[in-house]
């Protein structure tokens, strides 16, 4: 499904997708169905916040937003990536202050919401990113992992349908796939899932572990 507006209410805007920022973040736990950003404990002295949900009108983001948004998303990738999560979260409301069609920013926020399991900020975030970017699979499987994290598991699955279509060569979406489909119970598809994730990637032990729990 594509979403020609997000949950948070932003139009979609052309805007051109950088997939390493999830590399350059962090590397995926799939055995824990989460993106993992290192050591995040929410600072205990600060409210968290919701997202801000309300954007201005995409004429109100000048050129210069733009430019000045993509140097704060690039500082918050850097300081998200030396484990400074607190620093790269403040980063990413700037940036998305600025701009918020700015799908790498919502993305990477949303990593660190996930990361400091505040799961409905992540998919709001998720789901802002995808809007932006229907074709991509990585906001898909991100929200899959946010949503494994609540127990919403039809969600995730559902998520990680379109995601295997988004990308049928990405071996870390069949392997939450697998995950997803095995909890619901649907053991075909759970090792149809692992099967593709091993294909892909040989020595991917979640999948291969999955596999074998499933007896495919």
């Amino acid at each position: 499904m594509a979403f020609p507006f997000s949950q948070r209410g932003l139009p979609r805007r052309r805007r051109i997708w950088q997939p390493p920022l999830a590399a350059a973040l962090t590397g995926i736990v799939l055995g824990g169905c989460s993106f993992d950003l290192g050591s995040l404990v929410p600072e205990k002295d600060k409210p968290q916040e919701a997202p801000k949900a309300a954007a201005p009108a995409e004429s109100a983001v000048s050129a210069g937003n733009v430019t000045e948004a993509q140097a704060h998303t690039a500082k918050a990738q850097s300081l998200a990536k030396s484990g400074e999560t607190a620093a790269a979260l403040d980063e990413f409301n700037r940036a998305i202050g600025l701009d918020p069609y700015n799908a790498q920013a919502l993305y990477g926020r949303a990593l660190i919401y996930q990361g400091n399991n505040q799961q409905d900020f992540a998919i709001a975030d998720f789901s802002a990113a995808s809007g932006l970017n229907p074709q991509k699979a990585e906001p898909l499987l991100g929200r899959a992992n946010s949503y494994l994290a609540l127990g919403k598991v039809k969600e995730a699955a559902a998520d990680l349908d379109e995601a295997s279509e988004a990308d049928p060569n990405n071996a870390q979406v069949w392997t939450a796939r697998g995950q997803a489909y095995e909890r619901l119970g649907d053991k075909a598809k759970a090792a149809a899932s692992y099967t593709k994730a091993v294909a892909l990637r040989p020595r991917d032990e979640p999948a291969r572990s999955g596999l074998a729990r499933v007896g495919g």
